[in-house]
C-alpha cells in the first residue's frame, strides 16, 4: 500500500475505536461496559459477606497482636539481678592471706544506698532491709532514668 492508498482517519481516539468496533462483525456480540457492570453485579452478591470484627476496620490490629506476642516472648527472658553492697581492691598477696573470719572493708558506708544491677548495668539504688529473720531485701529509693548515661530520676 502506498501513501496515496492509506486512508486518513480523523477524530479522537475514542471516536476512532467506536468506529472500528462498529465496523467489525464481533462488535454486535461484544457487551457494552454498562451491560458488563450489570452482569458482574448480578453474578456476585457480596451483601452477605461477613468479615471478622477488626480485620478490615483496624489494619493495625494485626501489627498490635504481633507486638504483644513479641513482648510476651521478651518478658520470659531471664536476666541477672545483683545488689552490690560495695567493692574492695586489694593486691593478690592480701587476697591469699584471707581466711575464715577475715573482714574485708568495702568502699560503701553504712546507710549509703546500694546499687541494683541488671545484667551488669545499674538500674536503681536502694536500701537494705530485713525481710524475714534470715533474709535480706532491698527497698528501691532511686530509679536510674537512663541506664546508659547513669542519670537518675527521683521517684
Amino acid at each position: 500500500m502506498s501513501d496515496k492508498d492509506t486512508p486518513i482517519i480523523s477524530g479522537t481516539g475514542a471516536e476512532i475505536e467506536e468506529g472500528a468496533e462498529a465496523a467489525s462483525p464481533a462488535a454486535a456480540q461484544k457487551p457494552q461496559p454498562s451491560q458488563m457492570r450489570q452482569t458482574r453485579e448480578a453474578e456476585f452478591d457480596v451483601s452477605a459477606a461477613v468479615f471478622p470484627r477488626g480485620e478490615l476496620d483496624e489494619p493495625e490490629a494485626a501489627s498490635r497482636r504481633t507486638v504483644e506476642q513479641n513482648l510476651a516472648v521478651v518478658m520470659g527472658v531471664p536476666v541477672k539481678m545483683q545488689v552490690v553492697l560495695g567493692a574492695a581492691t586489694m593486691p593478690v598477696a592480701s587476697l591469699l592471706k584471707l581466711g575464715r573470719g577475715a573482714i574485708v572493708e568495702l568502699d560503701h558506708k553504712v546507710g549509703e544506698p546500694v546499687a541494683i544491677m541488671i545484667n551488669d548495668r545499674v538500674i536503681a539504688r536502694g536500701e537494705v532491709v530485713v525481710v524475714d529473720e534470715d533474709r535480706f531485701g532491698v527497698t528501691l529509693t532511686d530509679i536510674v532514668a537512663d541506664p546508659f548515661s547513669g542519670a537518675s530520676a527521683k521517684h
